[in-house]
């Protein structure tokens, strides 16, 4: 089989192994397609802070069980399936508190992009799904990014009516699009990129900002009612420089999520004054956790998010690199790499 293994920044390979064989409780998967990501491309450009490569390169893919470990019941050889690229331990102090995106032991399983994939028994029992006959691969494979965008969503308390910008129109940000105009949320969008500004049109946003001109705070806070500033401001591009624009696009006692990563050892600079007179709340988010992984691919399930509004080009396995830099350019929103042709 063939697998794309990462060593550092802009040194990708993709190397001969054997297809792995199921311990207990875990299964083998065939990956049938993986999505290009924009944390793919950070960790492509930069790394990803905390992670020791080499280890699998890609976290967003759906294909079919090439075989089953012993103990396994609940998923058959053949059957088409998702998993989530992590699953909580379940026991310490932080799942106990509800917070399973903080957890202590969080298993992780990348090396999405692969002909074939190990998936650890946690993940097997908490987070892999059967995919309907409706469903295709590239669909399902969209269930990773949407969680993260459920619990972003979910956490930031949108109320029907609310005003909300979201800034940068990738996949991120666009999905949270989709999913604020579902809440009755009326959407600001904001990006550099014309092509991504018309998809977020199509998402429902009710205005869109092109942040390559004049500035974007004000013509953001020009759009809302009485010119106040937005109910929710939401960050989804990763640039420090956005966060501290996003915070100041927040009206009086409105709530600020900054939820795209940041390069390790990224400072923040925001006006006290500001978020302590204006009685900001502003929350950081990270990942996602079982149950709002179970929301999205109910989600995907109802065609809430479909995958040609998101999947530009297709790529084989052997320009995978050439995928992560186009997508790099921002004139796309994911790129589709067929893994077994």
């Amino acid at each position: 089989m063939k697998k794309v293994m990462f060593y550092g920044p802009k040194d990708i390979k993709i190397e001969e192994c054997e297809i792995p064989i199921p311990g207990y409780g875990e299964i083998v998967v065939q990956n049938k397609v993986a999505l290009t990501c924009g944390t793919d491309v950070k960790t492509y450009m930069r790394g990803y802070p905390g992670d020791i490569p080499p280890y699998g390169f890609g976290h967003e893919a759906s294909g079919i069980i090439y075989s089953v470990g012993e103990g396994v019941t609940q998923f058959h050889k053949g059957d088409r399936v998702v998993c989530h690229n992590s699953a909580p331990c379940q026991e310490c102090f932080y799942c106990k508190k509800g917070i399973h995106s903080m957890c202590e032991d969080i298993l992780w399983n990348m090396g999405a992009f692969s002909q074939y994939q190990l998936i650890p028994e946690r993940i097997v029992k908490q987070n892999t799904f059967l995919l309907p006959d409706s469903m295709n691969y590239e669909t399902a494979a969209l269930m990773e990014p949407l969680s993260c965008v459920t619990y972003g969503v979910e956490n930031v308390g949108v109320q029907l009516g609310d005003t909300v910008v979201v800034n940068g129109t990738g996949p991120i940000g666009l999905m949270y699009i989709a999913l604020l105009v579902k809440k009755g949320a009326r959407v600001i969008a904001t990006d550099l990129s014309e092509a991504r500004l018309r998809v977020a049109k199509k998402m429902g946003a009710a205005e869109i900002v092109n942040a390559a001109f004049g500035d974007t705070v004000e013509q953001v806070r020009r759009l809302t009612p009485d010119e106040r500033g937005c109910d929710v401001a939401i960050e989804a591009t990763g640039y420090p420089e956005v966060w501290e624009k996003n915070i100041r696009m927040a009206r009086k006692g409105g709530t600020v999520l900054l939820f795209g990563g940041t390069k390790a050892g990224t400072n923040l600079v925001a006006d006290a004054n500001l978020v302590h007179y204006s009685q900001l709340t502003i929350m950081g988010l990270y990942h996602t956790t079982p149950r709002y992984t179970m929301a999205a691919f109910e989600m995907l399930k109802d065609g809430t998010i479909k995958a040609e509004d998101f999947i530009s080009e297709s790529y084989p396995l052997r320009e995978i690199e050439i995928a992560i830099l186009e997508h790099a350019k921002g004139q796309c929103i994911k790129n589709k790499i067929i893994l077994n042709e």
